[in-house]
């Protein structure tokens, strides 16, 4: 009798016969249907054999899901959670667990496909409908999207908004409050560069009267905390005809007056502290509200509702800007996705916490706030910097900076440190022992401060921060979705009703496959929710992020050894956002060579409408190469177009395996004939699943390839995001990737 031996006991029932559990009988059957006799045999039949990858990928053994398990929270133990006050659009939140454990963490919504079909995605799109009508409650607009990637991407599709709006207004200027999130700033910039805007950062209160600009943004309240007036600011814009648009913190709009009544075009901002961790910088859900005039300028989805043949209510995308239906080569955006998972967790937040619950939580951070405000400026000389706040103080410390920060982090507290000055946000978590420890930085241990005294104080009077601003009078949340909710159980029915009403890999295979779908095993879904890694603020110290550092090495060494390339940015949070960053490198690059003149990009008709489009946004003239009857690229076509633009050539697109799930025999000699004329090679890896381990775009001709992690890897789909697009570039790139 042969007995097995230890090494196939121990492994037996593992990771890779459990994850999608094909047995050998299945595999022969295929093949046999199929008209081969191994799977070896049918990578022959398909891909061209000079693709072919020579050598097997540099990657550590595979391991049990019980050691991966282990060695992840290894990893994360690396990582030092400090109490957070730094703010900058990042607080802390508490998740409520029934959206926890019954949303983020339920294959029912986290493995679920974009709704492109709404009659299997009525939950989603129902969940989705609350989130936009929250901010629309919120904001006082009339529209809202169902989410997009971040804070800072929505601020710069409301530039690109605010211009194809105002085409009454010839100017090239845009303008930036000097006091907006820096992270947002920057993007605005980027983003600006290659539209050809120019950029003026100023003082919106006293610089926007005398400026002309087609748009300007303002936060509400701003970056070091202070709550502007609004009404002032959207008047003056308006007056030389520039749009307005608001960053607004979206927990602060349930005590302040709505942006939409204080004049505002256009309101953005993060929905990340309705429920949804920190996670080191994300994916959270960003919010975008406008006036219903510009819908048809609206990035990303609007989700509406319908009336069928019996006269019963359906959901629906109303409106999207996928790629079938994006302008190409005209966008002004290439965001063809939202964050959908997490704009769900956001409106859950606002259903089951609804107008009163969010209200005390609201005026609870707003208390703590003014309890700290008052406690320093009774107990220490330290003077701050605004008269007014919602959860947000300043306070000049002058050369005692360091000081403070250095006593602050010696008793595991993260502050925002500015230039002779302390910042400090607030959070739903903040409790008085923790302003016991954050005041004594401050003031030292030897004085007392009487909490219940200076809240006394608080009652009498009033908020302290909120006492000179306008605050809300109206209504907020008023339909019947945002009070029925309010008992676990009843929230616990809601949720479950809307989940039965999809199609998730939990119910069933999904067919449709135009972005490639795969089932996200359990195992890799685990340490999301672990708050070594959820609870750490993006701009902490990285000191204090060494396991997220050693999780980034190696996904950035996986992800080399995977596609070919030499160096890999882990940035982009979307395969569009991975295009832009791609096509950006290859500009720098080019502009680096003195190739000023190279700005033209070869996108075969069959591409993804992101393509032309990412290809327009960074300024890149789009050559369409056609294609033939059976969907390749026309090679004839192609040397016509490569010829006639040869000294303007700045790069191809080009999908592989196509769109059309074809390895194109040709692709060697396209990449060739590219790098002849002086262009580069991107490589869309949209279908890079189809590759992995049998060919790599940067071994066979690529340059630069955006991988999306939800379609390749075991980033959770969630309904259409959240979404990773690291971009993998080879080393003459490398210089040019993202900071």
């Amino acid at each position: 009798m042969n007995f097995p031996s230890l090494h196939d006991l121990e492994h037996h029932g593992e990771f890779l016969e459990r994850h999608i559990g094909l047995n050998e009988e299945a595999r022969q059957e295929m093949l046999k249907q199929l008209g081969v006799d191994s799977l070896e045999a049918l990578i022959a039949d398909t891909v061209p054999a000079n693709i072919l990858r020579k050598s097997d990928m540099d990657l550590s053994e595979p391991t049990t899901e019980r050691d991966t398990l282990a060695y992840l929270k290894d990893i994360a133990s690396r990582n030092e959670i400090f109490q957070s006050y730094i703010g900058m659009g990042y607080h802390d939140t508490i998740t409520p667990n029934v959206i926890l454990r019954n949303v983020l963490e339920n294959p029912g919504w986290y493995t679920a496909y974009t709704p492109y079909q709404p009659e299997i995605a009525q939950g989603r799109l129902e969940g989705l409908l609350n989130f936009q009508q929250a901010i629309t409650d919120l904001t006082g607009m009339e529209l809202a999207n169902a989410s997009m990637l971040d804070e800072a991407t929505a601020a710069a599709e409301a530039m690109s908004m605010s211009k194809r709006v105002a085409r009454k207004n010839k100017s090239n200027v845009y303008f930036i409050d000097a006091d907006t999130h820096p992270q947002t700033i920057s993007v605005i910039k980027t983003r600006a560069e290659h539209f050809g805007f120019e950029v003026v950062v100023g003082d919106a209160e006293t610089d926007l009267e005398n400026l002309e600009c087609f748009g300007a943004l303002v936060s509400y309240p701003t970056s070091t905390g202070r709550v502007l007036d609004l009404k002032k600011i959207t008047d003056a814009a308006h007056a030389n005809d520039a749009l307005v648009t608001v960053a607004a913190d979206i927990l602060s709009l349930v005590l302040l007056e709505a942006p939409g009544k204080l004049g505002a075009d256009i309101v953005i901002g993060s929905a990340q502290r309705f429920g949804v961790p920190m996670g080191f910088g994300g994916p959270h859900a960003a919010f975008f509200a406008f006036r219903d005039a510009y819908k048809r300028a609206s990035a990303g989805r609007i989700i509406g509702v319908s009336v069928d043949a019996k006269g019963r209510q359906a959901f629906r995308m109303a409106m999207q800007t996928r790629e079938q239906h994006i302008r190409r080569e005209k966008a002004n955006s290439n965001i063809c996705t939202s964050q959908v998972l997490l704009a769900l967790m956001a409106g859950f937040y606002a259903v089951y916490h609804g107008a009163e619950g969010l209200k005390r939580i609201a005026t609870r951070v707003n208390r703590v706030t003014d309890l700290m405000a008052l406690a320093l400026e009774q107990h220490s000389d330290f003077v701050l910097r605004h008269s007014n706040w919602f959860d947000t103080i300043t306070i000049e410390t002058g050369d005692k900076t360091d000081e403070v920060y250095q006593a602050a982090l010696e008793q595991r507290i993260n502050v925002r440190k500015l230039d002779g000055a302390i910042g400090l946000s607030f959070n739903e978590k903040t409790t008085l022992a923790d302003l016991d420890v954050l005041v004594s930085c401050f003031i030292g241990d030897d004085k007392d401060v009487d909490w219940a005294e200076l809240d006394a104080q608080l009652m009498s009077q009033g908020s302290l921060g909120l006492s000179a601003v306008n605050t809300r009078d109206d209504d907020i949340l008023t339909h019947d979705v945002f009070k029925r909710y309010r008992s676990e159980t009843e929230m616990l029915r809601y949720l479950a009703r809307l989940e039965k009403r999809d199609i998730a890999l939990n119910h069933s295979m999904i067919a449709l496959g135009s972005c490639t779908m795969k089932l996200n095993a359990t195992v890799e879904m685990i340490p999301v929710t672990w708050p070594e890694f959820g609870a750490l603020h993006p701009f902490a110290p990285l000191e204090q992020a060494e396991g997220y550092l050693k999780l980034f090495e190696e996904l950035e060494h996986m992800l080399c050894e995977a596609t070919g390339y030499d160096n890999v940015s882990l940035q982009p949070n979307a395969g569009s956002q991975g295009e832009y960053a791609g096509l950006i490198a290859i500009k720098k690059y080019h502009e680096s060579r003195g190739d000023f003149q190279r700005d033209v990009c070869l996108i075969p008709s069959s591409a993804h409408g992101t393509n032309p489009a990412s290809a327009q946004m960074v300024n890149m003239r789009v050559v369409v190469v056609a294609c033939d009857e059976r969907g390749n690229v026309d090679m004839n076509d192609l040397r016509a177009k490569v010829e006639q633009h040869s000294e303007q050539l700045a790069a191809i697109m080009v999908t592989y395996p196509s769109t059309h799930g074809v390895f194109e025999e040709s692709i060697t000699e396209l990449c060739d004939l590219i790098h002849e004329h002086g262009g580069q090679v991107y490589v869309d890896g949209a279908n890079m699943n189809a590759l992995v381990g049998v060919a790599a775009p940067g071994h066979f001709g690529g340059d630069v390839s955006h991988l999306n992690l939800h379609k390749t890897f075991c980033i959770p789909h969630g309904g259409g995001g959240p979404g990773m697009g690291p971009i993998g570039v080879k080393s003459h790139l490398a210089p040019f990737l993202p900071a």
